[in-house]
This record gives structure tokens, sequence and C-alpha cells, in this order.
């Protein structure tokens, strides 16, 4: 299957760590970024990410994919 990279933002910092911790337990291939500036770059399995781009929108967070 093939990975793609979310990159998302947040308006704070709590946002941002709730969808770290959330983005982590759909066991995620990585999750990386600054929770305190409100930004996150996860990459995930192509079966998980529409459940993935779903948890962050529900968050408020924003995004932007790109397929690797």
């Amino acid at each position: 299957m093939s990975e793609i990279e979310i990159q998302a933002s947040f308006e704070g910092e709590g946002a941002a760590q709730e969808a770290w911790r959330k983005l982590q337990a759909l066991r995620v291939v990585e999750v990386s970024g600054l929770p305190a500036s409100g930004l996150l770059t996860a990459t995930v399995d192509e079966s998980v990410a529409e459940r993935a781009l779903h948890l962050i929108s529900q968050i408020g967070g924003n995004t932007h994919t790109r397929m690797n």
C-alpha cells in the first residue's frame, strides 16, 4: 500500500496534542511536528487516510496531503 503524508495545522497546542494522541491510536506510520505551534505531520497508510483526515477535521485542524 501507498503512504500518504498529511500536514495539519491547529489553532492551539491542546488541539494539536489531542490529534497527536488520536493519530497514534490509529497506528499511523509516524507523527511528527511541533504541537506547541499547532503543526503536525502524519505519515499514514492509504487504508487509514480517510479516518485520519476525518479525525483531524473533527478536532478543528486544516490539512494538506501528499502521496509518498
